[in-house]
């Protein structure tokens, strides 16, 4: 089974290609976490669990469901994640998720994707990320081809900077940087209510014909990158900039 976290697109277009080639179940962990839901998953297959990197980890979130959510069947799990430029030492966290969820660790792969995250970087244009996709989705099926046969994928190795950027680099980034009190609505607004629609944690209400944060954002970016009209700024950073989203 795969099972895939998203916020603008990337992991669901590797969770595709993955389930795909696999011919295995797709699930998307976002959907269950915005109905407050926990899974309840049973599989003879292999487990994929495909996410994006936040701040050199794997997202809390992300991290959260998996160790709400019941799993049966497969001991073995398989870790895809995305990224803009790396993943530090995030392999250590996730073999010590496998190990207090009783999975058999079969390695994670790193897949370098389009840049979403707006909030601090810029999106690349359309002919670089294109090329990226391509790049990343005959990755994800030389995954594929690994987990059929069985195989650990190959270890991923970190330095003393990959341990620094998930370690003290990623506290701090969940301490200073991810919020909401940034996000703001300009006039293009046209009170279509999507952003709430799409925030998986409910962290959006529509007011007066206009949205508002309340303080629990996860940084996934679906709301400024998902809005129809670009109505969504985040501070000075993200006027401009071209938006992302990968249906």
């Amino acid at each position: 089974m795969v099972i895939y976290f998203t916020g603008t697109g990337n992991s669901r277009f590797l969770a595709r290609s993955l389930a795909a080639a696999l011919e295995d179940e797709l699930v998307s962990a976002p959907e269950l976490i915005k109905e407050g839901k926990a899974g309840d998953f049973k599989s003879e297959k292999p487990w994929a669990f495909v996410c994006p990197t936040y701040g050199w980890q794997i997202p809390r979130t992300f991290r959260r469901f998996i160790m709400d959510s019941h799993f049966s069947g497969s001991l073995q799990a398989y870790f895809i994640m995305n990224c803009g430029s790396g993943t530090g030492n995030a392999q250590k966290g996730i073999e010590e998720l496998c190990t207090a969820k009783g999975f058999e660790f079969k390695g994670m792969a790193e897949i370098k994707m389009p840049e979403n995250y707006i909030a601090v970087f810029s999106a690349p244009d359309e002919k670089t990320a294109e090329k990226l996709l391509r790049i990343g989705e005959k990755k994800a099926l030389k995954v594929a081809e690994l987990i059929m046969a069985g195989e650990n994928l190959p270890e991923k190795k970190s330095g003393a900077l990959g341990k620094f950027l998930s370690g003290p680099v990623n506290w701090g980034f969940y301490r200073f940087t991810i919020g909401d009190k940034k996000f703001r609505v300009t006039d293009k607004c046209i009170s279509c209510g999507k952003c709430a629609e799409n925030c998986m944690v409910n962290n959006i209400t529509i007011e007066n014909g206009r949205p508002v944060w309340h303080g629990s954002c996860i940084h996934c970016m679906a709301c400024i990158c998902r809005c129809p009209v670009q109505a969504i700024e985040y501070g000075k950073h993200s006027v401009g900039l071209r938006r992302y989203y990968l249906e």
